[in-house]
């Protein structure tokens, strides 16, 4: 195959990497689109943040207090820059980029990007200077009562004015069975019964595997281990986490893929494909409460 038509197959494969990725990533929600940030550079971007004046007196001979609004672009520099290079044998691949490289495309980023990004994320959030924490606490099925916790959560971030709307909760699956132990029981009206909670007063309740949900993590080099890795003893399994979205900015930018072929491989008779990802999450200094932590208090063995 002609050297150029790889552009053009990686160009085929980009939307599969974004729909595969928006599909199983329980945190690609949180990626910032809007039009107050631009990238500057491969791995640098720039937020627009505004502050303004509150109010003042108004003088019925003088009237208003001039007041301002000051906007700025701040510059943030992608903090992970990930990637690896994959090969499919030839022989393994019956037709050029066909079922095969597909699927191993697929399942890379189902099982290994993705944990890895929401792992990532979900312990960044949880070390974030002056969130909302809640007392460590090991979540006991049938003993501990998560509604109460979730209401103590929703008070603490009541009080400090994050806004109901948008907030969501993210939540372990023992912190989920232990919380359907609060809720009743229904039948709907097809009489089979139902204990799925998906929502709790107003707020989606998002369940989350084990793996990606540690207040830290260890991304590894490569040099020895591929991945990720959690910690013992210096990271602890989140409960719950409350987020609000306004509170952070999550950019993720997928580098188009390189793919060669057998033809162009040098090294292998094998189709090659480079896949490479920067992304960070960063939080807005002046909205620190708009997440909320509750983790365990017995450490990662």
């Amino acid at each position: 195959m002609a050297i150029e038509n790889s552009f053009t197959l990686a160009q085929v494969y980009l939307p599969l990497i974004d729909e595969v990725y928006k599909r199983e990533s329980l945190t690609s929600r949180f990626d910032y689109t809007s039009d107050r940030v631009r990238f500057i550079g491969g791995n640098t971007v720039q937020v627009y943040k505004a502050t303004m004046d509150g109010l003042a007196d108004y003088g019925r001979n003088t009237g208003f207090v001039q007041g301002s609004v000051n906007g700025s672009w701040e510059t943030m520099t992608l903090g992970e820059d990930r990637g690896v290079s994959l090969t499919v044998d030839v022989l393994d691949n019956d037709e050029t980029m066909g079922m095969a490289f597909g699927t191993l495309l697929s399942q890379f980023l189902r099982t290994q990007v993705v944990p890895e990004l929401d792992a990532y994320r979900f312990s960044q959030m949880a070390s974030f200077t002056g969130i909302g924490k809640a007392d460590a606490t090991d979540i006991t099925v049938g003993t501990t009562d998560v509604a109460e916790m979730l209401d103590t959560a929703e008070q603490v971030m009541g009080d400090a004015e994050v806004p109901l709307d948008g907030r969501i909760c993210f939540m372990s699956e023992t912190c989920y069975a232990a919380f359907k132990e609060n809720i009743a029981r229904y039948l709907g009206n097809d009489s089979r019964v139902s204990r799925d909670v998906t929502n709790y007063n107003g707020m989606p309740i998002v369940r989350v595997p084990k793996n990606r949900f540690n207040t830290a993590i260890t991304l590894n080099d490569g040099s020895s281990e591929f991945g990720y890795t959690i910690p013992a003893s210096t990271s602890y399994p989140i409960n719950f986490m409350i987020v609000q979205p306004d509170s952070i900015v999550q950019i993720v930018k997928h580098v188009v893929p390189r793919i060669f072929s057998p033809q162009v491989n040098q090294t292998m008779d094998a189709w090659k494909l480079d896949y490479r990802i920067y992304h960070d999450i960063f939080q807005y200094e002046n909205k620190q409460a708009g997440i909320y932590l509750s983790a365990a208090a017995t450490a990662n063995s």
